[in-house]
């Protein structure tokens, strides 16, 4: 009788266990433990994923990983059990001009920071403290970024130990206060991810047990030591590091900087390279001049981390494994988690208890459901849309046996008070130039309930004063109150048989007081009162025609849909508006009418093509003469081969069609600037009286441009025809439809 059918089960299993890792010790024996260095390099890191395809193909085995800034971001996903096949496909899928860009897309912003777009063109907010405005640690603070590492993480996201991943890692950050090399080996792997690829000035610097990180490769780009000290015979480093420029190609500052800190770091990787041994295999992928910020051509990078890796086959086949060995190797690995948690609690850590209030009512739909990452990313995307904190993170935590979410909220270190800038130029280059200089100062948090207080200035053609008070009822309801006042003057002229006959400067002081509700993060819904004064004298025209007095007073009612995904050069989306006005003598009013105005534009895209229409109605019930309450058209995209303004009447209609194509390659690298070639049809025109209004009578008109949407704003350069002959020509900074 076979003795082993007299055993006990449980001897059985441990004489397997035994046997099995009897075999696995001799396997590990009869090769050398292999290390993996991989260097920072920026978009250049992308090559160390198609070495890693190499190696993978190869079966060569890796033991322990160690990396610096985009090293250590391949390399930590790596450790965590990816394959370079998995690793690929996610930095392919990424839109890495939108990873770089903090702010969520406009169709996830909260709607009134939507309603910012509309005049203050520039997209940056600076602080505004007692000793003046105070800029961001980073242009990027990473929040879109650390977002896709975390999801790609999930599977490993309790894991604190890094010696237990998949794989064992090591990461290398620089501490921004003493300079001192940070070896990460425990903790959170996202945010050591992060810290070590946080570069100075482009990444605002992580903060991690308490020190201020920034990115590794100002100490230590090529870590070899720290690779080695992991218990390791042999190395394979990657060295994607930027050559530095011949004398002929430092023709500029930026380059002669780029160039100082290049050599900075290129003397430690040099002395680092020193240390390796004969055994060791060095893979240097040609890379030439590929700019470290150019992450478009990320497919490039990996072409030439997999040729730099086959060039190396020769040696590299001596560590490969079998095919039953590699099998073996990879499942005596430290598993990567496929169960998805439920989620049992979630609650703010102990930096971020100010906002705790803020995460029970956010986050409590996703407590007693699994953990799904779309749900939670948009989840963290409407908190961030609030436009409020500089990094919205979660970890996943276990405590008395349940498992949860613990939420950070890092307040912008330049916040709470902000301001944003605007500039709307206009010229025709006949010596016909307008323009307004605006500011908007925004203090925010001014109570646990969230409230706001916005004033605007703006200087130029349209003087204006405003100020409101943004109080939201609760933290759970979107219903607001807000009241306001304001001042404003502006131009409108008066015709006769097509010529201007007079131009009137009108100004106003008004004050008043709305309610509503956020409909969501697309609109909208206001009612409200107001009551205001005004003046209107002759500019230009009869000069004895006697100033205007008027008062104003009355209700008011706005719906507002936004769901455009720009303001400026929209490719998707729509945006509809209806306003009335009741002026009533009851509430102060010198004359009663009912003014209505509805906007609505709508945007389609085919690849690099977009078609937009869009069309503005206004009217008056009664046929009103002040020239206080006339709509004007003229200018670009609003009848474009006339002048500004020149058409004006208490009645007026147009409609648009535009047509553009994104040309050149902009927009798909980290620091493009998209531009755009186009025309539009135009029709419309003002009436003074209701039965005149006559689609048969609309002007039509057209335009030609090429746009740039800058970071100031949209640019375009432009020329308008109008069906009478009348042609303008436009320099124009601002929105322009």
């Amino acid at each position: 009788m076979n003795r082993l059918h007299t055993l006990p089960i449980g001897a059985l299993i441990l004489l397997f266990s035994s046997l099995w890792s009897t075999a696995a010790i001799s396997a590990d024996a009869s090769r050398p433990r292999v290390g993996l260095v991989l260097s920072g390099g920026g978009a250049r890191g992308a090559a160390h994923v198609g070495v890693l395809k190499v190696l993978d193909e190869m079966r060569v085995p890796i033991d322990a990983v160690a990396g610096t800034s985009m090293g250590a971001v391949v390399g930590g996903l790596y450790a965590s059990g990816m394959s370079a096949r998995e690793i690929e496909e996610l930095i392919s899928s990424v839109n890495w001009q939108d990873a770089f860009q903090d702010r969520p897309p406009r169709a996830e912003l909260g709607f009134r920071r939507k309603q910012d777009d509309r005049n203050f063109l520039v997209r940056y907010a600076l602080g505004v403290r007692d000793d003046g405005f105070v800029l961001p640690q980073g242009l990027v603070q990473g929040q879109k970024l650390e977002q896709v590492l975390r999801n790609a993480a999930l599977p490993v996201a309790t894991i604190q130990d890094f010696d237990r991943l998949p794989i064992p890692f090591r990461a290398v950050a620089t501490d921004l206060e003493t300079g001192e090399a940070v070896l990460m080996q425990s903790g959170d792997l996202v945010t050591a991810m992060r810290a070590s690829i946080s570069a100075p000035g482009v990444f605002s610097p992580a903060q991690r047990d308490g020190r201020l990180l920034v990115d590794g490769g100002l100490v230590e780009n090529l870590p070899i030591d720290v690779a080695r000290a992991m218990d390791v015979d042999v190395l394979i480093v990657v060295d994607v590091s930027f050559p530095l420029y011949a004398r002929d190609q430092l023709a500029s500052p930026l380059e002669v900087t780029n160039q100082a800190f290049a050599i900075m770091i290129r003397n430690r990787t040099l002395e680092q390279r020193k240390k390796l041994a004969a055994t060791d295999v060095i893979i240097d992928p040609p890379l030439g001049r590929f700019l470290s910020t150019d992450f478009s051509r990320v497919p490039h990078a990996l072409e030439a981390g997999q040729k730099s890796a086959n060039d190396a086959r020769t040696r590299l086949s001596a560590l490969a494994l079998s095919e039953d060995d590699y099998r073996q190797y990879l499942a005596g690995r430290n598993p990567r988690s496929t169960q998805t948690p439920t989620i049992q609690f979630v609650r703010a850590d102990a930096q971020s208890q100010d906002h705790a209030r803020l995460v029970d009512a956010t986050m409590e739909d996703v407590i007693g459901k699994p953990l799904d990452p779309e749900t939670l990313r948009q989840q963290l995307s409407s908190l961030y849309a609030l436009d409020l904190f500089e990094t919205i993170d979660y970890t996943l935590v276990e405590d008395d046996g349940q498992t949860g979410l613990e939420m950070s909220l890092r307040r912008k270190s330049w916040g709470p008070n902000y301001a944003r800038f605007g500039l709307n130029l206009e010229d025709d280059f006949e010596g016909n130039s307008r323009y307004n200089a605006a500011m908007r100062f925004i203090m925010t948090e001014l109570n646990s309930l969230g409230a706001e207080w916005l004033t605007d200035l703006q200087i130029g053609e349209n003087p204006r004063v405003f100020t409101e008070f943004y109080q939201p009822l609760s933290l759970a309801s979107r219903y607001f109150v807000a009241p306001q006042v304001g001042f404003e003057e502006r131009s409108v002229f008066t015709l006769q048989d097509e010529n201007r006959i007079a131009e009137y400067r009108v100004r106003t002081l008004q004050g008043g007081l709305d309610v509503g509700r956020e409909l969501s993060n697309w609109g909208e819904v206001r009612l409200g009162v107001r009551r205001g004064e005004g003046r209107s004298h002759v500019l230009i025209g009869d000069p004895t025609l006697p100033p205007d007095d008027f008062s104003r007073g009355g209700v008011f009612a706005r719906f507002s849909y936004d769901k455009l995904d720009s303001l400026y050069f929209p490719r998707k989306g729509q945006l509809f508006e209806f306003e009335w006005r009741g002026e009533r003598t009851n509430f102060g009013a010198d004359q009663e009418f009912d003014a209505f105005v509805t906007t609505w534009l709508i945007a389609r895209s085919i690849d690099r093509h977009t078609f937009v229409f869009s069309t503005d109605i206004g009217t008056t019930v009664d046929d009103l003469t002040r020239p206080e309450d006339f709509f004007s058209l003229g200018g670009f995209f609003n009848l474009s081969g006339l002048p500004p303004g020149y058409l004006s009447g208490p009645h007026f209609g147009i409609a648009r069609l535009i047509y553009y194509r994104k040309i050149g390659r902009g927009g798909s690298g980290v620091l493009d600037l998209p531009a755009y070639a186009g025309f539009s049809l135009e029709a419309g025109n003002t009436w003074l009286r209701r039965d005149d209004v006559s689609t048969g009578d609309l002007r039509k008109d057209a335009s030609l441009f090429f746009g740039v949407d800058t970071p100031l704003g949209p640019v375009y350069l432009a020329t308008g025809f109008d069906e009478g002959g009348d042609k303008q020509f436009y320099l124009f900074l601002g929105r322009s439809f």
